[in-house]
């Protein structure tokens, strides 16, 4: 079993996908392997936790080879420390793959099948297999870990990636004295769509199989949105959010946000106040609320169109509707070089793309 890590440095860069610095990253790369810390520090450290939280849930990240006496040995040593269940890392992307961890596991499904039946057979606590989206059909590995006895799945690890190429034609992260790098895992913001794919299409496969929901999961709505797409909880990075957010409210939010039903497209804050004097249902009463309405293609109806209406009172005249209709869409709005006001003509098929690029909420 491999005990001891030494990590690459820089190994976790902010994402090259938005041009803000500082707190409120759309996404992270990371190039870091398992932890550089040994099995008896970790097992001594979830002892620790559930001597001072008894109340509170923690679930051990393991991970190694595929051999079945390892995983065997760290399943029973995180339980043995006090782990209310495991979660078996078999998604790793980057590093672990070539020492055959993580990924080189996680996109074979016999291997799947096998190690769940391995850890499962030697615990008594719950067993969750952490999956990879890096592959073509993500229902294939949750069906293998269903059929190996696993308690439920947790969907997704990190999305292979190379973040940033510089001018000087450096990748970043750029490692040693030859500024090399290599394919690391994308997380936070910019991964939620492949995550809520993931949780979709396992949770329609398999009714009742326990998802815990990962990926871009930074607030109250976007953990319900998870819940609506069929995760039974969800995992949430603290660096993706507030510190200072204490676990019962971030609940209490998610409970405010299970009651509107997301008429609205717009963001949450210009959305009505929360009316304390209605019914708030419980969690479990919103998980897997949105699978009826997703489905294949097929099912959409072609003869159901809508179009583009424009609030004038709200309008700020920026032309971003007309400016991305006239490049991308299909030339329906006018744009009024005295007022400027935008119209929207006949010719409008409803893509939306000029509701996606306007700064203000409802105004279309």
């Amino acid at each position: 079993m491999i005990d001891m890590i030494t990590n690459v440095s820089p190994r976790i860069v902010r994402g090259s996908s938005s041009n803000n610095y500082g707190p409120g990253q759309t996404a992270f790369l990371n190039i870091e392997l398992i932890s550089e810390k040994c099995q008896d520090y970790w097992c001594n450290v979830i002892k620790k936790l559930k001597e001072d939280f008894p109340d509170r849930i923690v679930i051990a990240s393991i991970m190694c080879t595929y051999k079945q006496a390892d995983w065997e040995e760290l399943s029973r040593a995180s339980e043995k420390a006090g782990a209310d269940a495991v979660e078996l890392n078999l998604s790793c992307p980057h590093g672990m793959k070539e020492k055959g961890l993580g990924l080189a596991c996680g996109q074979n499904p016999e291997m799947v099948y096998n190690i769940s039946k391995w850890v499962k057979k030697a615990v008594k606590i719950p067993v969750f297999i952490k999956l990879t989206p890096n592959i073509t059909d993500i229902t294939s590995i949750a069906e293998a870990a269903y059929k190996g006895g696993a308690d439920g799945v947790s969907a997704i690890n990190t999305v292979q990636g190379l973040m940033e190429v510089k001018a000087n034609s450096i990748p970043w992260p750029a490692v040693g004295k030859q500024k090399s790098t290599t394919y690391g895992g994308v997380s936070g913001n910019a991964t939620r769509p492949v995550g809520l794919y993931a949780v979709s299409a396992i949770a329609k496969k398999f009714k009742d199989f326990p998802i815990l929901g990962i990926g871009g999961i930074d607030s109250a709505e976007t953990s319900l949105q998870f819940l609506q797409c069929g995760a039974s909880a969800v995992q949430k990075l603290p660096h993706f959010g507030n510190y200072q957010e204490l676990r019962e409210e971030k609940i209490r939010d998610i409970k405010k946000q299970s009651n509107l039903l997301a008429e609205s497209q717009s963001p949450s804050k210009v959305r009505p106040c929360y009316q304390p004097n209605k019914p708030v249902p419980k969690v479990k009463d919103v998980v897997g609320r949105s699978l009826s309405k997703i489905g294949p293609y097929s099912n959409l109806d072609n003869k159901e169109q809508v179009v583009a209406l424009i609030d004038d009172d709200m309008c700020i005249n920026c032309g971003k509707c007309y400016m991305t209709c006239n490049d991308s869409g299909y030339q329906a709005i006018t744009f009024d070089p005295k007022t400027h006001m935008p119209f929207v003509k006949d010719d409008c098929t409803g893509c939306t793309l000029c509701l996606s690029v306007c700064p203000i909420p409802q105004c279309i």
